[in-house]
């Protein structure tokens, strides 16, 4: 039990693998609760950053990092694993381009973690992935030490629920679902977590922890599908889908409102699902109902495109040489994380059929590097003259600071607006213009 009382008596040291928008908010927590933490990451300049007190994700101030001085430090020496009692994982999970699960990262970095694995430790997998990984692959690399999970290390999983971004449910305040590869192990993870959120909820296995993951985002993906294919009959049928949506939510019961969009974005939801469906395949299973929403979100952009074409067309103008300019990178509002936007398919379609595509996100001044796309590009400034000289502005991303003022500018100089996320509901509320398509 010296490991339980190291963890409650504040004094175990913490280790996060993975400094992004699952692990950067833990460190912070940790620390705040009174534990030494050390982060480790591949990135430099992730590292040199954060040791300079600086923050690299725009809803995580810089001074909350400085004041971590002197309890965090960022490291990429992994030899370091040895001096931890507790390592979290919290590294990506993507798909590759057979959209099925790229696991590089996790086994890479549990074969790192087996090269230092102690007696006593404690690991914990945050990473989102299917039902199996945790008490089979990564069991059996950690084991390669020579110690046994369960016997002589603590094997857990906890599924990350972060919502960057989100004002009221910050890490501490959402409760932590967590399974364990034996009840000892179960034990270690949720004293561990009972120091840093709300309230922890242990389930009966670490599958179980990995299903709850799934289930969340695949709930989700699907109703977006759903609503996302409403959107497409009731454009067909002069009805407003918004309008819709608006007159549903006064149901008290039975009904919780989600609403269509551009294409899914984010690290979950349009990946996510894709775990649990390749894994059903070894069991004989096809998941059509969660393979049919991928199918309809992954369609979306298309669509919009599409709209996007016969409204130019049917204002004279073709396709090809036109200036579209898109409106919002990131994937969902007031963040700066552009990972699956929508955004990126939507620039790749036009053009490729020949359109001059810019963009404006008050969050990405420029585009990052992504896993699947190589675009160059500057967010450009928002002013009349600008705005006029684009012959079609596409909304993609509802960020709050597209206000008022700045819509009116929009519907004064704009050629043609198509509004994906219904933005322009809150200055015009019922009012028709000419220029403006919902898509």
């Amino acid at each position: 039990m010296e490991l339980l009382e190291r963890i409650l008596n504040k004094e175990a040291r913490i280790g996060v693998i993975g400094l992004g928008y699952v692990g950067l908010p833990l460190v912070i927590e940790f620390c705040n609760a009174g534990y030494q933490v050390i982060g480790f990451d591949v990135d430099e300049k992730k590292i040199e950053s954060l040791n300079q007190g600086q923050s690299y994700i725009g809803h995580i101030g810089s001074e909350r990092l400085k004041s971590l001085r002197g309890v965090f430090e960022a490291t990429s020496d992994f030899s370091r694993l040895r001096e931890l009692d507790c390592i979290i994982v919290c590294v990506p999970t993507p798909l590759n381009r057979n959209r099925e699960p790229d696991m590089r990262f996790v086994f890479r970095t549990a074969e790192t973690i087996s090269q230092y694995l102690s007696k006593g430790q404690l690991v914990v997998l945050e990473s989102t992935t299917y039902p199996g990984t945790t008490d089979m692959d990564m069991r059996e690399i950690l084991e390669r030490s020579g110690l046994k999970a369960g016997e002589d290390f603590y094997l857990a999983f906890s599924p990350e629920r972060e919502d960057p971004g989100n004002q009221q449910y910050s890490t501490s305040k959402i409760p932590k679902v967590v399974g364990g590869y034996t009840n000892e192990c179960l034990k270690m993870a949720k004293a561990l977590y009972d120091q840093i959120v709300v309230k922890t909820v242990p389930v009966s296995s670490t599958r179980v922890a990995e299903s709850v993951k799934l289930l969340e985002n695949i709930y989700r993906a699907v109703n977006i599908a759903l609503v996302n294919e409403l959107k497409i009959l009731f454009d067909k049928m002069g009805i407003d889908i918004w309008e819709v949506i608006e007159a549903a939510k006064t149901k008290p019961f039975g009904f919780q409102a989600f609403y269509p969009g551009p294409g899914l974005g984010g690290h979950c939801i349009p990946i996510d699902p894709f775990y649990l469906t390749w894994k059903a395949r070894e069991y004989d299973f096809s998941t059509r109902f969660i393979e049919l929403a991928g199918e309809i979100n992954t369609f979306m952009p298309y669509y919009v495109v599409e709209k996007t074409i016969e409204a130019l067309n049917s204002r004279g103008k073709a396709i090809k040489n036109a200036k579209i300019l898109i409106l919002g990178l990131a994937y969902k509002k007031d963040v700066d994380d552009p990972r699956e936007s929508p955004s990126f398919k939507l620039i790749e379609l036009f053009e490729s059929k020949g359109a001059l595509v810019d963009y404006n996100d008050p969050h990405i001044p420029v585009t990052p590097k992504m896993r699947r796309y190589k675009i160059e590009k500057k967010s450009v400034e928002l002013n009349p003259q600008n705005i006029a000289n684009y012959d079609c502005v596409v909304v993609s991303t509802d960020h709050s600071f597209y206000n008022e003022e700045i819509l009116h500018m929009f519907l004064e100089n704009s050629k043609l607006i198509v509004d994906t996320r219904n933005l322009f509901f809150k200055v015009l509320k019922g009012r028709n213009v000419e220029n403006l398509i919902k898509a």
